[in-house]
């Protein structure tokens, strides 16, 4: 049903606003700050789909690392500016305003290029890496679209404008469209204009005339977007979805909220809504709709999500190393684990806990030992399965299926040091994992004796 492109997501499920990742795939969620992000963020997915940037509390960049699990602050932007982020297409320069200033700032070599351009604002990377797009107004301060090199500052006006203010500006992947809303909030109509022209498209839009959130679709040819609706129970939301000349302009879905933010797979065939607001400025359902197959789909329900973004590529969730000095060892674990204590970790799918053992030479015993504790934290059938941890006797404890709940699913691990450790004056001559049973194998095979 999906392809492996993960969905940001901001939500305050954990009491904190965050910046959540869901995999479609298998429903996992994985928390990946922790009181870093805010009512307003928005997760901004590098062009690789390695790293998440986003404004948070205070107003702070944050970007967090993918592949390592690293958060870095890169900024702290103004009150009351317009704070939207880009990545640039090697995924290494962020551009933003800030105080009258774009600003481009480089991740790797912390360099900072900056061009002043008082009012600018919606500043993004054209497919080139050199030159960006960005709103700002002219001599008479009517609000126009430009086109700058970054290596020059020479810049170019886009539009002639003669009306109101250019909103939500987005540029086509493909950089050969740009999109906006004019002329503010209570009336909000959305229009694309060739970039090659300067020939400017108005999308009809829904019944009202206050059309939010349009988002261009990866391969550049559509554009999904909220329009707000009314009838005598209220006020709704189309999901609709227009050619990028707002041509085949039709409703998709309905959202209960006033208006959604919508996003994109990878693939340009699913767009993902909120819905559940009830009233409340906020949805606490996520919902997707594939265009081959167009029945709406719920995703997640009882969560009060903020924004979600699909990530630009497939992507699979890295892994964190877990080193522990006192019993010698490492492993990997999942990204969404959190330290319960120094010897465990536990996320919402599992856990694992280490500890160690000293007893007698045959491992056989051991692991009887531990299978048919007199408390059966196994149940009364469990399965004992030998094998080798780098090259070291070992085995595998597996619960049968009377084993208590409140264990969790937990199997255990027990492999034999290769040199006895010495833990508070004791010798150990076994190491012991427990871990959920799903997730004990992936443990066992990142595990390694210091």
């Amino acid at each position: 049903m999906f392809e492996t492109g993960l969905i940001s997501y901001v939500s305050d499920r954990g009491n904190a606003y965050d910046i959540w990742l869901y995999d479609p795939c298998d429903g996992r969620h994985t928390q990946l700050t922790e009181g870093l992000a805010d009512v307003f963020s928005i997760p901004y997915w590098s062009s690789d789909s390695h790293r998440i940037a986003f404004v948070g509390r205070y107003r702070i960049i944050y970007v967090f690392d993918l592949l390592t699990g690293q958060i870095a602050e890169i900024d702290q932007l103004a009150e009351g500016e317009i704070h939207t982020l880009d990545w640039s297409p090697d995924s290494r320069r962020l551009a933003y305003t800030k105080q009258e200033q774009i600003i481009l700032y480089d991740i790797i070599s912390h360099e900072v290029q900056s061009f002043t351009q008082p009012g600018a604002s919606d500043v993004q990377w054209f497919p080139d890496g050199i030159d960006i797009l960005f709103q700002a107004p002219d001599a008479a301060s009517i609000s126009q679209l430009y086109r700058m090199r970054t290596d020059t500052a020479e810049k170019d006006q886009i539009t002639r404008n003669e009306e109101g203010r250019l909103n939500y500006v987005r540029l086509s992947p493909d950089g050969q469209f740009a999109l906006y809303t004019t002329p503010g909030a209570s009336i909000s109509i959305i229009h694309t204009v060739d970039l090659a022209t300067g020939q400017v498209f108005e999308v009809r839009g829904g019944p009202l005339a206050r059309n939010y959130y349009p988002e261009w679709s990866p391969n550049s040819t559509r554009i999904a977007y909220s329009a707000n609706a009314f009838e005598e129970n209220g006020y709704f939301s189309l999901i609709r979805i227009a050619e990028r000349k707002g041509g085949k302009d039709r409703t998709w879905a309905i959202s209960d909220c006033f208006a959604t933010p919508v996003t994109w797979s990878p693939d340009s065939r699913k767009v993902v809504y909120l819905s559940g607001c009830n009233d409340a400025p906020f949805g606490s359902e996520m919902w997707y709709i594939d265009l081959n197959h167009p029945v709406p789909i719920q995703l997640m329900s009882s969560i009060r999500i903020t924004v979600a973004k699909w990530s630009p590529t497939p992507i699979q969730l890295s892994r964190r190393t877990y080193t522990n000095l006192v019993y010698n060892v490492t492993l990997q674990y999942p990204m969404n684990w959190r330290e319960v204590s120094s010897e465990r970790y536990e996320g919402e799918d599992g856990f694992f806990q280490i500890s160690a053992i000293s007893a007698g030479l045959h491992i056989d015993k051991v692991c009887q030992n531990e299978a048919l504790h007199p408390l059966m934290p196994y149940g009364s059938q469990p399965r004992i399965i030998q094998t080798r941890i780098q090259n070291q006797e070992a085995c595998f404890i597996f619960p049968s299926t009377n084993q208590p709940p409140e264990m969790r699913e937990q199997a255990a691990l027990i492999v034999r040091y290769p040199r006895p450790v010495n833990i508070q004056g004791i010798m150990y001559n076994y190491f012991v994992l427990w871990a959920s049973q799903k997730h004990i194998n992936e443990l066992a095979a990142s595990l390694r004796f210091l």
